[in-house]
């Protein structure tokens, strides 16, 4: 398998398109999206292994978000059922890839433990927030900028792993490989693309929001609840019919194949 290079400017695109696929069938995929968050809420709401659980069943669980943006693609019928779609093909892989997720976490969170003393660890792991004096002083700021940098070669591994496993019979391994190298070979329209959320999801809805209550200054804070809704509404099925989409453009010589 050979991920394409495509122009940076087909980063854009990503978000645009994806915003295409969510009109066609906007109430279903905002549904599932809805009912995949509150999955897993509800999942890591049960104590000391409900997260681990959670985490998981997440490549599972995008698996069936990107199958529901195939079929609506291809302007097929959606039924309720394909939320769970992902757990039928391939699910040892897909389990597998959730394992090493979860094991790459820990291991990149300990390792912020060397300039934090385990502060950033205790507050994503444990629970535990940090007490004022360590807040302020700077350690967990710098131990978040070293995990943003670890961790973001392992979201490029992750990108398209999980399709790739069940749409192409990858073994994990492979599979996070293979993502690597495309999100790599991309890295100009995935900056573009990740330029373009931040001005749709944060730019465009704050600038929208402070307009609002400077008109209805009495209403503020409903506004601010109503904007955040419907920007969650639309943003987040959006964002994952965009994943769909730069799946399409990077693989769609395999995809034709598969």
């Amino acid at each position: 398998m050979q991920a394409l290079t495509i122009p940076a400017r087909r980063g854009w695109r990503w978000l645009s398109e994806g915003f295409v696929i969510f009109r066609k069938k906007q109430l279903m995929l905002s549904l599932f999206v809805l009912g995949y968050w509150m999955l897993m809420a509800l999942i890591s709401s049960f104590p000391i292994i409900g997260q681990l659980v959670a985490t998981l069943l997440i490549p599972a669980f995008s698996v069936s978000l990107m199958n529901a943006c195939r079929l609506i693609e291809q302007g097929a019928p959606l039924q309720p059922q394909l939320l769970f779609s992902g757990f039928d093909r391939n699910l040892r892989p897909l389990l597998v890839l959730g394992i090493t997720y979860i094991l790459l976490s820990v291991i990149i969170l300990g390792l912020t433990a060397l300039v934090d003393d385990g502060a950033l660890f205790n507050l994503v792991v444990m629970g535990q927030r940090p007490d004022e004096e360590l807040l302020g002083s700077g350690g967990v700021m710098l131990a978040g900028q070293l995990a943003l940098i670890l961790f973001s070669p392992m979201m490029m591994a992750y990108w398209y792993a999980p399709v790739l496993v069940a749409w192409h019979d990858l073994p994990a391994g492979k599979a996070l490989f293979f993502s690597f190298v495309a999100c790599l070979r991309n890295w100009r329209a995935f900056l573009v693309y990740s330029a373009a959320v931040l001005v749709c999801g944060a730019l465009i809805p704050g600038l929208a929001l402070g307009l609002l209550s400077m008109a209805f200054a009495d209403g503020a804070e409903m506004l601010s609840v109503v904007l955040t809704v419907l920007v969650m509404l639309v943003l987040l099925p959006t964002l994952y019919a965009s994943f769909y989409v730069s799946y399409r453009d990077v693989f769609v010589s395999v995809a034709a194949d598969a």
